[in-house]
């Protein structure tokens, strides 16, 4: 038999006919349909909170409370030689904006800084944020030059 619209059926036993409920006694979830008797979870408009153990006290309460989390952590985004040397040709300019566009950091928005893992052959103008000791010399090595980004903090009087 040839495929066609008409003809498309889903797999055998992957759909489930929909459980009526509340249609009499003889479905077999008439009456309570299925909820049982009396109670909060019987009645409509009932929803659980998140956590709710029936007035027990809720495991995220008995647990104690430990450590902190530093909103004003600094973040880098790292990049290693190894990658630098694959995505670009000798002479290229590197800033933290085209690292962005060649898609080899997420966001341009943290500071970033150069790791020296890998080697490095081809003479690089790189900026950024920081630079690891290894990284900074093997560029410099390689003929390359580094440029350190400062941040300017805008004073208004």
């Amino acid at each position: 038999m040839a495929l066609a619209l008409n003809n498309l059926r889903p797999s055998e036993g992957s759909t489930h006919k929909k459980k009526r409920v509340g249609r009499g006694p003889g479905s077999g979830l008439g009456k309570t349909a299925g909820r049982g008797h009396k109670g909060q979870k019987s009645r409509s408009g009932y929803s659980k909170k998140i956590g709710f153990e029936g007035g027990q006290m809720p495991l995220q309460r008995r647990l104690p409370k430990r450590g902190f989390t530093n909103i004003f952590k600094k973040q880098w985004l790292e990049v290693s030689l190894a990658k630098l040397e694959e995505s670009f040709n000798a002479g290229d300019e590197i800033t933290p904006e085209i690292l962005h566009e060649r898609g080899l950091i997420k966001k341009a928005k943290h500071d970033l800084v150069i790791l020296g893992t890998g080697e490095i052959s081809k003479a690089l103008k790189i900026s950024a944020h920081r630079f690891t000791k290894a990284a900074r010399e093997k560029i410099e090595n390689a003929g390359g030059s580094v440029t350190q980004i400062t941040k300017q903090v805008a004073v208004t009087a």
